[in-house]
């Protein structure tokens, strides 16, 4: 075990500060992501360099699209997540079960993820698959390590972190992609027993202090695809966010547990491309559509990145800008 950061005693409990559910943990207990553990007082993560999961990914696949275009990310996760979303496509190592607790895994040290990622020839190191935020311990000490290295770091994230662990790890932190899975509370508290708030006000801050930001949404059939979401969302995203800020409108697929709503329509997520456009966003993409996934220059419609399969034609920016008309393209282009 690892001691954790971020957590402080309330009474004969300890507080996890990590991520916005605050969990108060009696000794002996584990919090709601089961990896973290009160023993003796003393909160631990349980799965500190515990990896589940690593692989070399197009950075694309996070999915980013404005960020180091054409590069490949080094992507890590280890077991748990803080939220228990139904239709969690990688459900199998974010909800802990007996193949993959922590446990059961070999210790992979922080060294070995940086050397393997500068061996294959990656820009960066993807903390993703589960939530990073639950397994925060070890993806700074990567994070401090890329770094040094002249790797840039990168999250997938469900937006959960505490403001505590934000003002920590900014620093680090070079892009996120946030899945804003719903606009609506009762919806978040429904189906991943979380609030809305909080990843909103967290990607409000991401922005502000200057990390490369895109956000996801799964639209999913009679859960989050109404018309009120959708253009709430979108305009959340033109208003608080900058026009500038890509969307993905990713299309669901049925997952094991969550068989009894069917795949999105098509019509759903180019409708919902439509309204992110009619709000002001400059880049919409979507998700397992195979379609509408090329980067053209608002100003004057050139094609500058062209994305079949997740990978890239041959980036035709020229120090940020539109190599056509001059348009500044926002993004981390090299």
């Amino acid at each position: 075990m690892k001691e954790a950061r971020l957590w402080t005693t309330a009474g004969d409990k300890v507080e996890c500060q990590l991520c916005n559910h605050y969990c108060k943990i009696r000794e002996g207990r584990k919090g709601l992501c089961q990896v973290r553990k009160n023993e003796a007082g003393r909160l631990y993560s349980l799965n500190y360099g515990k990896l589940i999961a690593a692989h070399i990914d197009p950075i694309e696949k996070k999915p980013l699209f404005h960020f180091l275009p054409g590069s490949r990310s080094y992507s890590i996760a280890a077991s748990g997540c803080n939220f228990r979303c139904a239709w969690c496509q990688n459900w199998d190592i974010s909800q802990l079960s007996d193949r993959n607790d922590p446990d059961r895994l070999a210790l992979t040290t922080p060294e070995k993820v940086v050397g393997t990622a500068l061996q294959s020839g990656c820009k960066s190191i993807s903390y993703t698959y589960t939530e990073p935020t639950i397994f925060y311990e070890y993806a700074r000490d990567v994070s401090v390590l890329a770094r040094e290295a002249g790797l840039r770091n990168v999250w997938v994230s469900n937006g959960y972190m505490s403001a505590e662990m934000l003002d920590e790890y900014m620093p680090l932190i070079d892009a996120i992609n946030v899945d804003i899975k719903a606009f609506d509370d009762t919806v978040y508290r429904k189906y991943a027993g979380a609030h809305l708030q909080p990843i909103l006000d967290n990607c409000v801050t991401l922005k502000k202090a200057g990390v490369w930001l895109e956000v996801t949404t799964l639209l999913i059939p009679g859960v989050n695809d109404n018309e009120a979401q959708v253009v709430g969302l979108a305009e959340f995203v033109a208003e608080k966010l900058g026009t500038d800020t890509p969307w993905h409108v990713s299309r669901y697929y049925p997952q094991a547990q969550f068989r009894e709503i069917e795949a999105t329509p098509a019509e759903t997520i180019l409708n919902a491309l439509k309204t992110g456009k009619d709000s002001g966003l400059q880049f919409v993409y979507t998700g397992n559509l195979g379609q509408h996934e090329n980067t053209v220059c608002p100003s004057c419609g050139e094609l500058f990145i062209g994305r079949s399969a997740l990978w890239n034609n041959p980036n035709k920016i020229q120090d940020g800008a539109c190599p056509k008309c001059g348009t500044k393209i926002a993004g981390v282009w090299e």
